[in-house]
């Protein structure tokens, strides 16, 4: 089979199902409805042999100040063509002139490396089973009641300087929002909603990383005996924190950009886990 057989087309609705098959070839955990929640925010392409889906690639805008690129897959059996480096051609072209971040396998890295992209950090994966913490009493957290996201989505802006609005709209739609009080004033928030084989916990934005610990520690103290996940970029330092509580390391990624600056520089609020690697 040649090169100029394949053929590459807007991503739509119509593919989920082939795109959800390449991913569990891959051993990812994303379920249909995980595919179609960044569908709905993304601008993607699918490689297509025949009525055969064999790749995809899709970028994220948020506002006009970043891109997420990700859910990049190429079947086995086309690997070794150039592939990748047309899917992901498309997936920075969709982008257009925003910076573009993504999380790499050591794999993947040296194709980013060659289309601009330069590591900038790294992320852990933490899953399993939770083990409830001890009550913090002087936590002021709860869950948010109704129409918070575009409050939670301004803090998200302050830690990321992304504009994330549609993102937190779907999290509010799915899952719950933790969130931390001091005399009146949110000092942070987790979010928590179903993902993969179990939930996921993030993105959690907050000032400090106690604060952080706080709010996983709310959730864990809710989903007690539950798979959940954690995906916390390294440098935070949660790692002992998280497998403390049941969730030990299983993997990561390496933060990439192309474009822009590498480094928000210091903020008032950070984030310390993401929403998923691929969305940030």
């Amino acid at each position: 089979m040649q090169a100029t057989e394949i053929e590459l087309i807007d991503f739509q609705d119509e593919h989920l199902d082939a795109a959800v098959d390449l991913s569990r070839a891959e051993g990812w955990p994303h379920r249909r409805e995980d595919w179609a929640l960044v569908l709905s925010l993304s601008r993607g392409i699918v490689a297509r042999v025949g009525e055969r889906i064999v790749g995809t690639a899709l970028a994220t805008p948020f506002g006009d100040t970043g891109a997420a690129v990700n859910m990049v897959i190429v079947d086995k059996a086309m690997r070794g063509r150039g592939l990748g480096r047309r899917l992901m051609n498309g997936a920075i072209t969709a982008a257009g002139t925003r910076p573009c971040r993504l999380t790499a396998t050591q794999d993947g890295r040296p194709l980013y490396e060659k289309l601009g992209f330069a590591a900038i950090g790294e992320i852990g994966q933490h899953q399993g089973i939770v083990i409830a913490p001890a009550a913090d009493p002087s936590a002021d957290i709860a869950f948010a009641g109704a129409d918070m996201e575009d409050t939670l989505a301004t803090l998200d802006a302050e830690a990321t300087g992304l504009d994330r609005r549609a993102l937190f709209s779907h999290l509010a739609r799915d899952g719950r929002f933790a969130v931390l009080r001091r005399e009146g004033r949110i000092e942070g928030f987790a979010a928590l909603r179903p993902f993969g084989r179990g939930e996921v916990a993030g993105p959690v934005v907050a000032r400090s990383a106690a604060d952080a610990k706080a709010l996983l520690g709310f959730l864990f103290a809710e989903r007690a005996g539950a798979f959940l996940r954690v995906d916390t970029p390294v440098e935070r330092g949660l790692a002992p924190f998280l497998a403390e509580h049941g969730l030990p390391p299983v993997g990561g990624g390496i933060v990439m950009q192309r474009g822009g600056t590498a480094s928000p520089g210091l903020r008032d609020v950070r984030t310390f886990a993401l929403a998923s690697q691929a969305l940030g």
